[in-house]
């Protein structure tokens, strides 16, 4: 069999031509990989504005889990929606940051755009 058709071979068995340690290799980071995705789900970090008058929980994957406000920051509409916003914003960086620190131990450092 030449090399062409060994290769179309391979790639139709899944193998895609790589070697099966390369193959173990790969599988092995997709799980470490979905194993991170999946923590991120879990954990949880907080944002505050206004000396805490605002806070936001905030989950890994960037989602809003709960707005606190105290009712002196209710008072005032226009300055609440600013803590808001800080607020949020706040979580959200720590989040971001978060799931970088996690996704640089899978990457040994090296940044790849849009993994986080």
């Amino acid at each position: 069999m030449n090399r062409r058709l060994r290769r179309q071979a391979q790639r139709s068995q899944g193998g895609g031509g790589l070697p099966a340690a390369a193959q173990g290799q790969q599988q092995q980071q997709l799980a470490m990989l979905q194993k991170v995705q999946d923590e991120l789900e879990t954990l949880t970090v907080e944002g505050t504005a206004g000396g805490g008058a605002v806070k936001v929980v905030v989950t890994g994957k960037q989602t809003v889990e709960s707005v606190e406000i105290t009712p002196e920051a209710a008072e005032d509409v226009d300055l609440l929606q600013d803590l808001i916003v800080a607020a949020v914003n706040d979580a959200l960086g720590k989040a971001n940051e978060m799931a970088s620190e996690r996704f640089s131990s899978l990457t040994g450092g090296i940044d790849i755009p849009g993994l986080t």
